[in-house]
């Protein structure tokens, strides 16, 4: 098996990473833009470090998407896709953002972002937590919710269940009680639905640090115990 490695980069411009699909169609090319400034009008991350979404794109088509890419801009963008949905030209703007966290060097990604996809590539969770300590943790909050609702407990891999129930890390990491709320609505609801032992991770970090290749496997990953247990119905209460 080849090691585990994220995307392979390559020395590519903004621009050119941007453009290459959209070439022959036209739309959402950065080229059409017509600095009307409607994008930056209705970002609520306009004026952060003293950028908005025009002066973005004016950046990349000026070629200067480095200094873009090294601020906080395209990391405090919530990627609404309110200023795309705004755009007369129909400019794939959040795509635009995301390249530009992509190209970020993945040790200056902020915060943990990217020890996040890394450790969940190698765990299947971003924060680490070993499967034999999850599922004892799931044991014993699963017991603790028993007495409240006799006979309860968290079905684990459980083949033919109608919902695969995906978790949010931090709660298993550090708030485990609520995991119980769905457990509650499902119990109340007297639907069938298990979690799995291993790449239950509900955050694809992937998605936010512009790593499409992480995210995909993440995504597989989870797809993967979908169809193996047969299940009807994907939930990522995330």
């Amino acid at each position: 098996m080849d090691p585990l490695v994220l995307t392979k980069r390559e020395d590519l411009r903004l621009i050119d990473l941007f453009n290459q699909e959209q070439v022959a169609t036209a739309p959402g090319i950065l080229n059409l833009c017509l600095t009307c400034g409607t994008c930056a009008g209705g970002c609520p991350a306009t004026g952060v470090d003293g950028w908005d979404m025009r002066k973005a794109v004016r950046a990349v088509l000026l070629g200067l998407e480095q200094e873009l890419i090294d601020s906080k801009f395209p990391w405090v963008c919530t990627l609404c896709g309110r200023c795309e949905h705004a755009c007369p030209m129909h400019i794939d703007l959040v795509r635009l953002i995301r390249t530009a966290r992509w190209l970020r060097p993945r040790d200056k990604v902020p915060g943990v972002l990217h020890k996040g996809v890394e450790m969940c590539l190698k765990t299947g969770n971003n924060v680490g937590i070993p499967q034999e300590d999850f599922l004892f943790l799931m044991e014993d909050v699963g017991a603790e919710l028993a007495e409240e609702l006799p006979g309860f407990s968290v079905p684990i891999d459980k083949k033919g269940a109608k919902f695969l129930l995906t978790i949010n890390s931090k709660e298993p990491f550090g708030e485990p009680e609520d995991m119980k709320f769905w457990w509650k609505i499902l119990s109340a609801a007297n639907e069938s639905w298990t979690t799995t032992s291993d790449n239950w991770e509900g955050v694809n970090w992937g998605l936010f640090t512009g790593d499409d290749e992480a995210m995909k496997e993440v995504v597989r990953r989870i797809v993967e115990n979908y169809k193996k247990l047969e299940c009807e119905y994907l939930l990522l209460p995330e």
